[in-house]
């Protein structure tokens, strides 16, 4: 039998994950050693691996073969678009994707005008600006925090992950359009889907009887 392996995305996500399959009776007690510098861990009993990666390379993994499962957040999956099946939503890490800016800048957007968009997320913005509400946009890529760009004036507006909008208040910012809700999701390889069928569908039977 060959090994299922997992990808997780690093830090909170996968803490939740790991509880998450504890709970279906999947254990992977040496990920838990925080002084541990493995790269792969094994659950030799059940036949799984499991590595943690950065959030944005789950996706990649997954769809070349690497993993045959990933844990990542449903903006990373929007804005990395690659080929790969999306099979459940956990439920947990829950946030928005917004537009936000000073309230001024409402008008702006109401009226369609020309502005600049600040944002780490450059592929869900495009897609937000152009498709849906057919808005010529100059997009900004930023990896730093995004608040500062209207307050510099780099930008009219932000996109960029809400979750209690605590920093947006604290600088002056607005939630002013709501673009999409997120979570953490589970990922599948499209080839792994249908060689490994029965034990991928498996897990995905009983982490659905405990959501």
């Amino acid at each position: 039998m060959r090994y299922l392996t997992f990808a997780l995305g690093k830090g909170r996500l996968a803490k939740t994950a790991l509880e998450l399959f504890e709970k279906i009776g999947i254990q992977c007690e040496e990920m838990k050693d925080p002084g541990s510098r493995k790269l792969i861990f094994v659950n030799e009993e059940r036949k799984l691996k499991f590595f943690l990666s950065k959030g944005p390379d789950v996706p990649t993994y997954v769809e070349y073969g690497a993993a045959d499962i990933g844990i990542v957040g449903k903006d990373t999956i929007l804005e990395e678009g690659r080929k790969l099946y999306e099979v459940l939503d956990l439920g947990f890490g829950k946030c928005n994707m917004c537009v936000c800016g000073p309230k001024a800048s409402q008008e702006l957007l109401n009226r369609g005008q020309l502005i600049r968009v600040a944002t780490k997320y450059p592929n869900i913005a495009k897609d937000y600006f152009y498709n849906k509400k057919h808005q010529t946009v100059e997009i900004i890529k930023l990896n730093g925090s995004i608040e500062l760009a209207p307050i510099v004036g780099l930008s009219e507006v932000i996109v960029d992950i809400v979750e209690t909008g605590a920093t947006l208040r604290e600088n002056g910012l607005d939630v002013l359009e709501k673009i999409c809700p997120l979570s953490a999701r589970m990922v599948v390889n499209q080839v792994s889907m249908k060689m490994e069928n029965e034990r991928i569908s498996e897990i995905i039977r009983d982490i659905r009887s405990i959501l």
